[in-house]
C-alpha cells in the first residue's frame, strides 16, 4: 500500500493516452519521512506516522522537536498518521511518489472549503416557496422543522442552515493520471477537496 503527505497545488488539463482531455489536480507529494510505526502488540493498532513540510526549528514545541529528533527526522509542519499501512518500513525512511503507479486507484482526504454560514437552499438545495401567493419574505426559508406537541421537539440531524464546508472529506476513486518523480508531483484525474495549498493524505485504495 502507498501513502503520502502532499499539498494541492491547483487543476490543470492533460492529455491521456487515448488521446481525451481530462481534469487533473496538481499534488506535490513528499517527501515524507517515516517518523514513528504503530504496531498491534504496543500500541493496539497498525499505523504509519509520516512528516511533510520541513520548516526551521524554531517553529516547533519543544516536545515536538523531541519527537522528531529521536527519530533522526528533521524538524517538520505536518503529522499524520495512516493505519492499516502494511509493509516493511523504517523509522527515518523517506517515502516518495515512486510508491505509485499510473492507473493506481487513490483516496484522498482533506478539508472541504470554508464556506461560512449558509440558507438550507445554499446549504441543501431545498426547491424555496412560491414567490406569490402571500408569500412576500419566506420565498428561501425551510419550512416547518417539526410538530407542537408530540413530539414536541426538533429532531436530530433536520436539515437547517448552519455552517457550510471546513468539514474532513475523503475522495475515493481517484486515479494517478502522471508522475513527476523530479519534482516530486502527482496527478490525480479529477478534483480533490480544499482549496489550493492545503494539505491532503493520498492512500492507495
Amino acid at each position: 500500500m502507498g501513502a503520502l503527505i502532499g499539498k494541492k497545488l491547483g487543476m490543470t488539463q492533460m492529455y491521456d493516452e487515448k488521446e481525451d482531455l481530462i481534469p487533473v489536480t496538481v499534488v506535490a507529494a513528499g517527501p515524507c519521512p517515516v517518523v514513528a510505526i504503530r504496531t498491534e502488540e504496543d500500541n493496539g493498532y497498525a499505523a504509519l506516522q509520516l512528516a511533510f513540510d520541513e520548516i526551521p526549528e524554531r517553529k516547533l514545541s519543544k516536545p515536538e522537536r523531541g519527537h522528531l529528533a529521536k527519530a533522526e527526522v528533521a524538524p517538520h509542519r505536518i503529522l499524520r498518521e495512516f493505519r492499516g499501512e502494511e509493509g516493511e518500513f523504517a523509522v527515518g525512511q523517506v517515502l516518495d511518489v515512486g510508491q505509485f503507479e499510473i492507473g493506481n486507484s487513490v483516496k484522498v482526504t482533506g478539508k472541504s472549503k470554508g464556506k461560512g454560514f449558509a440558507g438550507v437552499i445554499k446549504r441543501h438545495h431545498f426547491h424555496g416557496k412560491n414567490t406569490t401567493h402571500g408569500t412576500p419574505d419566506t420565498v428561501r426559508h425551510g419550512g416547518s422543522i417539526g410538530q407542537g406537541t408530540t413530539p414536541g421537539k426538533v429532531w436530530k440531524n433536520k436539515k437547517m442552515p448552519g455552517q457550510m464546508g471546513n468539514k474532513r472529506i475523503t475522495a475515493k476513486g481517484l486515479t494517478v493520471a502522471r508522475i513527476d518523480a523530479e519534482r516530486n508531483l502527482l496527478f490525480l484525474k479529477g478534483a480533490v477537496p480544499g482549496g489550493n495549498n492545503g494539505y491532503i493524505l493520498i492512500q492507495t485504495a
